[in-house]
């Protein structure tokens, strides 16, 4: 596996004024800013509406998307696509994303099994997550878990105590000056994962429904 030498980062990778997401996905491809590339199959970058209302950011790629290159196609992927259209978001509205994008894990056996992103993947990859704000223009910000969380509220928040509630955007980020998108708002939830993860599966899914329902009013509002 990957050694635990410190990441130069994807700064040199990102092209300094990128035209579209296409350009940044291209660069993206090579890039090579932290050790996660040396194991992973491929740069699993964001896909979605350029013109997006509504930017998800999630973890980092599974091993599904991993394989075939696009976020969310597993089975977290298939739980947050039922969460989307249950709580009323429309496809053409959304573009999709990981604050990390390239896939980390441990072998067992024949089995690659995912490990959390650490904070210098989480700084690492960050760059481009900034470069993908920095072309959409959304009217809300769905934060997907801890480690999106981190990427973009900072260390200390917590999703588990303040999911559901609407926060101002750029305003609440950790560096706010990095996201010169206009002011919108944003929303934390869980990571559809856990859904997955949870011994109560209806329980997680609903209140995964009832977050998204916050950021559809907030289309509406």
């Amino acid at each position: 596996m990957a050694s635990n030498q410190a990441p130069p980062g994807a700064e040199k990778w990102v092209p300094a004024h990128p035209a579209d997401l296409g350009e940044l996905k291209q660069a993206a491809a090579g890039c090579e800013g932290c050790q996660l590339h040396e194991d992973a199959t491929q740069t699993v970058f964001g896909r979605g509406a350029p013109d997006a209302r509504v930017v998800f950011v999630g973890e980092q790629p599974g091993d599904v998307e991993d394989q075939q290159g696009l976020p969310f196609v597993g089975p977290a992927g298939r739980v947050l696509r039922d969460a989307v259209e249950e709580a009323g978001i429309e496809v053409p509205w959304v573009y999709i994303t990981n604050a990390v994008k390239h896939f980390r894990f441990e072998m067992r056996g024949q089995r690659r099994i995912h490990q959390t992103p650490g904070p210098a993947h989480i700084t690492a990859c960050r760059p481009w997550l900034v470069a993908e704000f920095a072309l959409l223009k959304p009217e809300i910000v769905v934060v997907l878990g801890a480690t999106a969380a981190k990427a973009l509220l900072g260390p200390s928040f917590r999703v588990t105590r303040s999911r559901g509630e609407l926060m101002p955007w750029p305003a609440s980020a950790q560096h706010p000056e990095d996201f010169p998108v206009g002011e919108c708002q944003a929303v934390a939830t869980i990571h559809p994962s856990a859904v997955l993860r949870a011994d109560d599966r209806e329980t997680a899914y609903r209140g995964l429904v009832d977050d998204l329902k916050v950021a559809r009013a907030a289309l509406e509002g």
